[in-house]
């Protein structure tokens, strides 16, 4: 596994918004007394949702509000990938994934526009509205090649149909995820071949079948004197 940094450069403080305090507080609240440091995650993830990233001003009012140790909501941040450690696109968070499904379905293709555009991963754009990263698996293999953008799945990508996403993005626009060629679910491309019969969920073929009546259960002989 990498090494995960927290950012060189970070902003002198962190604050709480109103809304965001109180979600932590709930998160805090469902955990039986004496277990609020349980909410970590949870509360890392709402810090994430509001900043962007984390933080290391962040991380030390995650520490004070749930009572830990800052070394050990550090240890939490930096372990997983999902916590992004220095900032991201004002516009995007773009992660492509690489796993060798996607990859056997023209991830590369995907890769090389994220390159071109913005430069190396793991950085800003020089505009400062995306942020790119190649993943491991997100577990959309059907649907390869596919990509997350902010919080949802974009699918069945092409090297157009991600440009044209990445347009959109750009242009402070939030196109519809899921499948770039209408694709139901995991189903084959063109639509499902299976299990089509309308009647299989409407109900009226169940309404045709009959269960015969069982023969009546035999009373049990007494034994021999």
């Amino acid at each position: 596994m990498s090494v995960r940094r927290l950012a060189q450069v970070q902003p002198a403080s962190f604050a709480f918004k109103p809304a965001t305090l109180k979600a932590a507080r709930a998160w805090m609240e469902s955990f039986p007394a004496g277990r609020q440091q349980s909410a970590v995650i949870p509360i890392l993830w709402l810090v994430q949702k509001q900043e962007g990233w984390v933080s290391e001003p962040a991380i030390r009012a995650v520490a004070e509000l749930l009572g830990m140790p800052v070394i050990r909501v550090l240890e939490v941040a930096t372990f997983y990938t999902m916590f992004m450690l220095e900032p991201v696109g004002t516009h995007a968070l773009v992660q492509v994934c690489g796993t060798t499904p996607c990859q056997t379905r023209g991830s590369e293709d995907l890769l090389a526009v994220c390159r071109r555009r913005f430069g190396p991963s793991n950085h800003l754009s020089k505009d400062g509205k995306f942020y790119w990263q190649e993943v491991e698996c997100m577990g959309a293999c059907a649907n390869a090649p596919m990509a997350a953008i902010n919080d949802y799945y974009y699918e069945d990508l092409t090297a157009q149909s991600f440009e044209k996403l990445l347009d959109d993005f750009a242009a402070g626009k939030t196109p519809k995820p899921g499948s770039a060629i209408g694709r139901q679910g995991s189903a084959p491309e063109g639509g499902p071949i299976t299990l089509t019969d309308p009647k299989l969920y409407d109900g009226s073929l169940a309404k045709k079948i009959t269960i015969p009546n069982l023969p009546a259960k035999p009373s049990k002989s007494k034994a021999p004197a």
